[in-house]
């Protein structure tokens, strides 16, 4: 099986100007997926998907190959979808894969074997696709319509202790796996048989907004050594 593994990093971000270039623990954002990537022995080629020069030339020098994405697949309203066709398409132009490892730029903390274990699990399991996820927290969780809070739980019931609660699982975007050629039919990230990749709270964490860049380098300075993050 041929995995390669792509980063999409455009340079446009509204809620962080240069996103994906903002120092995190001394490294450039976009250096932590590159060295998950790197460092992973199942992944042949590590591609990062850019518009922005900047950041192709930050991908190049940290070991990756690149991939120059069209404008026209580069604004906020262009999807990650859009971004890996054009990706895939031009990574067969010369070579051969079997499955992409789609990496989030913005999940900065994986464990060193995260990735090595997930492509083991899809193929032992024969899946088509995996996807990270993080046991959920909240279970008392409210909605908003218009103006207007709505619980997602009977407020007149017995409240239910935390260990009766069945546990949930949410996507936490550190990473998708798929079979490239059923992807490019499907145009969905996730299809055919799924299996997941559970992984705790701490490599959960993503930078979009200010504070995201706080508590991602507190994890960084402070967790212990075992729970075996890239640092």
């Amino acid at each position: 099986m041929k995995f390669h593994a792509i980063i999409l990093a455009r340079g446009g971000s509204k809620g962080i100007k240069n996103k994906n270039l903002i120092i995190v623990n001394k490294k450039p954002l976009i250096y932590w997926s590159i060295k998950a990537a790197l460092t992973t022995k199942k992944i042949q080629k590590v591609w990062v998907s850019s518009d922005n020069q900047k950041i192709l030339k930050y991908a190049r020098k940290f070991g990756a190959d690149i991939i120059k994405r069209p404008k026209s697949l580069s604004s906020d309203q262009s999807s990650s979808e859009d971004a890996w066709i054009h990706g895939i398409k031009e990574i067969k132009k010369k070579y051969t894969l079997d499955y992409v490892v789609a990496l989030q730029a913005t999940s900065p903390i994986r464990g060193k074997d995260d990735l090595h274990k997930a492509t083991n699990l899809l193929i032992k399991n024969n899946c088509d696709c995996l996807v990270s996820t993080s046991k959920r927290d909240a279970h008392f969780t409210w909605d908003k319509i218009g103006n207007k809070l709505v619980p997602n739980y009977n407020l007149n019931a017995k409240r239910k202790r935390r260990q009766s609660i069945k546990e949930k699982y949410i996507e936490n975007g550190s990473f998708y796996i798929f079979s490239a050629e059923k992807f490019l039919k499907n145009k969905t990230r996730l299809f055919g048989k799924i299996i997941n990749y559970n992984q705790n709270k701490i490599k959960s964490f993503e930078i979009d907004k200010n504070e995201d860049i706080l508590l991602v380098e507190i994890i960084f300075k402070n967790t212990p050594k075992k729970y075996n993050i890239i640092r």
